[in-house]
């Protein structure tokens, strides 16, 4: 959770890439997912004053750069997610998160593109999201690592 009176405004993603699949020879994509809360009375981005959380992540892949709001903060999310490909396949769970913030922009994260978006979520009436949590599956060793499966994003007055 972002401390209090701090809300997300920008967020950046660990993503193991084709770079990484080809090393190890299994893709997990979407790792962890990381906010960067700011205090809601400073005026808009980028900031040099924030407040970083995350949740579980995987073991694999590299944080992207942050991405900002360029006025506000996170308010709705949508997750890219690929389905089950069978035992023949790998499989990667979730690829890539788009945020909408005040005032309807959207930012898009820097992650990878198999599956499909979901629907946006609900949106936040209050100042915005303000905590994460995520599901991730932990190494298998032998076998299809997927990483990061889901999230749910917490919303505050």
């Amino acid at each position: 959770m972002c401390p209090n009176g701090y809300y997300a405004a920008g967020f950046s993603l660990k993503v193991a890439g084709y770079w990484e699949s080809l090393l190890v020879g299994d893709n997990t994509a979407l790792n962890g997912i990381r906010l960067h809360c700011v205090n809601s009375l400073r005026g808009s981005g980028p900031y040099s004053d924030y407040a970083s959380v995350q949740s579980d992540t995987g073991s694999w892949g590299k944080w992207t750069d942050i991405q900002w709001c360029k006025s506000g903060m996170l308010k709705s999310f949508q997750l890219r997610v690929e389905p089950y490909q069978g035992t023949m396949w790998d499989d990667t769970a979730a690829n890539n998160v788009k945020f909408k913030c005040s005032g309807d922009e959207e930012i898009k994260g820097a992650g990878m593109s198999w599956g499909d978006w979901g629907s946006w979520s609900e949106t936040c009436t209050g100042s915005g999201i303000c905590g994460l949590q995520t599901i991730v599956e932990e190494p298998k060793g032998v076998g299809d690592d997927t990483a990061l499966n889901d999230v749910r994003f917490y919303c505050c007055d």
